[in-house]
């Protein structure tokens, strides 16, 4: 009959001798206790492969982080995956990869992964106000939380504060970005499917407001009071008529760069980098546009940007010069913004009768039909001249009242 181990306490643990070499308690069951000249006590772990008949030895933690009876459940745990014919060392090195997995896998990794080619296809300021919010709302709840374990309830948790603040914007884009840096996830096969699907249903919708503008009919009398206010500058009354006849975005205009005309093709090619949809949108330039580019000319001769700033003329004219002229001198608060003028050059080429593919470029909107869009890989840059054109003097027709 084989003699019994007897087992150990905890105060013959605590009460053993440290040696000049190392020796070991045995608890039974394969459960040893190794004290090494250190000091260090730890448990270890001690059985035979079932196929192979070797002995091998599995480390389990130190004493007393690893209390006895701890260490005796794990050993059990053992125990019972090898009576179940399970190769243990290959169980537990599998554990442990996915332990490492989790670990670098967090959301904060694979959202910094996804973001690295979010950027790419978006405008720069787009990208940072994208992972700035990311930054505030949701890493520090759930940043360091491996990917496999975010789902819709601890992710509505630390959403439902923000939509009881009544930021439905800030919802729909962190919404937005999640559900992007979940399905990206499954892309690179760190998770196996997006748990946030449709999360956006969980909260109120935001209603989107379209920003204010005005009818074509009413362009004649915002170029009067652009024209005859005292208070704006030329440069201001330049830029407000230059992203009107170039139909620019405020931010686009406002940064218009010498280097980026052509007045020999007539030409305006704004860089991808300045561009919402990462294109790069060429402006065929119309005689009124070039008048314009004249009268500004004086005023940034040298300088990179067309619209030199007021304070420092080595930068440009804020982004928000145009929205500000419109509201505070121009009368039209509530009524039109920079943005809006966009939608006049709109409303009059639609309603003229131009193809809509083309007024949408003029626009440098991306087309909205993917399948149309991955076939059409020109900017109807030769059928824009003409309708720019006809932009530009139905603009110098409601100056001087003709429309």
């Amino acid at each position: 009959m084989p003699k019994q181990t007897r087992r150990l306490t905890d105060k013959e643990i605590a009460n053993t001798i440290i040696r000049d070499k190392e020796y070991t308690l045995s608890d039974g069951d394969g459960l040893n206790l190794r004290i090494r000249p250190n000091g260090t006590k730890s448990w270890q772990f001690r059985y035979s492969d079932p196929v192979t008949k070797r002995i091998n030895k599995i480390t389990l933690g130190t004493y007393p982080s690893l209390k006895l009876s701890d260490a005796r459940k794990q050993t059990q745990i053992h125990r019972n995956t090898i009576a179940s014919g399970i190769n243990l060392k290959k169980q537990l090195s599998l554990i442990k990869q996915e332990e490492m997995k989790k670990e670098v896998n967090n959301l904060y990794h694979i959202a910094d992964l996804w973001f690295q080619r979010k950027e790419k296809m978006v405008s720069h300021e787009h990208a940072k106000r994208t992972w700035r919010t990311l930054e505030k709302y949701i890493f520090p709840k759930l940043g360091h939380l491996p990917i496999q374990d975010i789902n819709r309830p601890n992710t509505i948790l630390v959403l439902r504060p923000i939509e009881k603040a009544h930021k439905l914007s800030t919802i729909k884009r962190l919404c937005q970005s999640l559900n992007q840096i979940m399905e990206y996830g499954v892309d690179i096969g760190a998770i196996d499917a997006n748990p946030l699907t449709r999360i956006i249903n969980a909260f109120d919708r935001h209603n989107v407001e379209h920003m204010p503008t005005v009818r074509p009919e009413l362009l004649g009398e915002l170029l009067y009071r652009i024209e005859s206010n005292d208070n704006l500058t030329i440069k201001t009354k330049c830029l407000l008529l230059w992203q009107l006849h170039t139909i620019t975005r405020p931010r686009e205009a406002a940064r218009t760069r010498w280097c980026d005309i052509d007045l020999i093709d007539k030409t305006w090619s704004i860089p991808k980098s300045e561009m919402k949809s990462r294109r790069e949108h060429r402006v065929p330039l119309t005689r009124y546009a070039i008048d314009i580019l004249e009268q500004v000319q004086p005023f940034s001769h040298g300088k990179e940007f067309v619209f030199s700033g007021e304070r420092n003329n080595e930068t440009h004219m804020s982004t928000f010069t145009a929205n500000a002229a419109l509201k505070r001198s121009l009368g039209m608060k509530g009524k039109l913004v920079a943005h809006g003028l966009r939608s006049i050059a709109s409303t009059a080429l639609h309603e003229q009768g131009f193809d809509t593919l083309i007024v949408e470029a003029c626009l440098a909107h991306s087309d909205q039909n993917e399948t149309r869009a991955s076939y059409n890989r020109t900017d109807f840059f030769v059928q824009r001249i003409d309708v720019m054109h006809w932009w530009s003097e139905y603009i110098e027709a409601s100056r001087k009242n003709l429309v």
